[in-house]
């Protein structure tokens, strides 16, 4: 598969998760809740998760091309799997407990996507860091959401 072919694939992957979790948006339950002072406004969403989709599809493209599907490149799956499901558990089920557990397992697996990605593409796991810290900033804001609502 050519590098333009392939690299594409990989974005429709990650598309794939995007468009999950846009079917599941905040509405007006989300808006009833009690939250931080610190949540981001509305408009950064979707500006933060373009970014960070672009930089998910590089990056296990980067890994597929150095080493294939490998023990990296399955992780970057299953965090994908947990990545799609946030929406749908914090938004279309309203389970803000639940989605704290899927996003702790979205972390672990970035977290780990790093550490396996670094000795095959060191830029691969660069570009996951950005990542992981919204994710630890997702996951503290998730966390008190809970505590607040739960």
């Amino acid at each position: 598969m050519s590098n333009v072919v392939s690299l594409v694939v990989f974005f429709g992957i990650v598309s794939l998760a995007a468009v999950t979790g846009s079917q599941f948006m905040p509405g007006p339950w989300y808006e009833t809740l009690t939250k931080p002072w610190w949540t981001p406004p509305k408009w950064l969403f979707p500006i933060a998760w373009t970014i960070l989709y672009i930089m998910i599809a590089v990056a296990g493209w980067r890994v597929w091309q150095a080493e294939g599907v490998g023990p990296a490149l399955m992780v970057w799956g299953l965090g994908l799997v947990f990545n799609a499901a946030w929406s749908w558990i914090m938004f279309g089920q309203k389970e803000i407990g639940w989605a704290l557990a899927d996003l702790i397992a979205m972390w672990v697996t970035v977290a780990a996507f790093i550490v396996l990605a670094l000795p095959v593409d060191r830029t691969a796991a660069l570009l996951f860091a950005p990542y992981l810290v919204w994710v630890s900033y997702a996951g503290a804001l998730n966390y008190v959401i809970w505590r607040w609502n739960g």
